[in-house]
Order: structure tokens, then sequence, then C-alpha cells
């Protein structure tokens, strides 16, 4: 079987299941994950990402604009200058 069509089979499930393992960096049975299996986890969500995802879901996803750039809302605080 080719890489791209056992990526573009995996579940759901499984997906999230690869995506824990990297991010507590063991399996579900505790195991501990190899610098290699890391590796592979890590090609495999990234694919699947680009493969059944929106942009907005990928992992490290940033929007286009900063939130400390966006035009600020009124609130009503006020300013407290101590000098």
């Amino acid at each position: 079987m080719e890489y791209n069509q056992l990526i573009s089979q995996l579940t759901p499930e499984v997906y999230l299941s690869l995506k824990t393992a990297i991010e507590i960096g063991k399996w579900p049975d505790g195991r501990v994950l190899t610098k290699d299996q890391k590796a592979s986890c890590m090609e495999a969500i990234l694919c699947y990402q680009s493969m059944k995802l929106d942009s907005q879901q990928h992992s490290g996803y940033m929007p286009d604009q900063c939130a400390s750039s966006a035009t600020p809302t009124k609130t009503d605080e006020q300013v407290i200058k101590i000098h």
C-alpha cells in the first residue's frame, strides 16, 4: 500500500491517538515513544491534516492578523496612571 493511500484511510480516532501520543510522548499503554516513532507520527499527522482538514485546523495554525493589531473594542475600563 502506498503511504498517501495509507494516510488517507486513517480514521479521525487514529489521527487523534497519534496526535496525543506526540503531545505527551507516550503511547496509550504508557510506553514512551522513541525518537523515530515521534518523527513517524508527526509526519503522519501532518500529512493527514493536509489531506483531510481545513487549514485553520492544522497544528500550529496562526491567523493572518495578530490579535494585538486588531482594532480595540470599547470597554468600560478606566486607565489609572501612577506617577
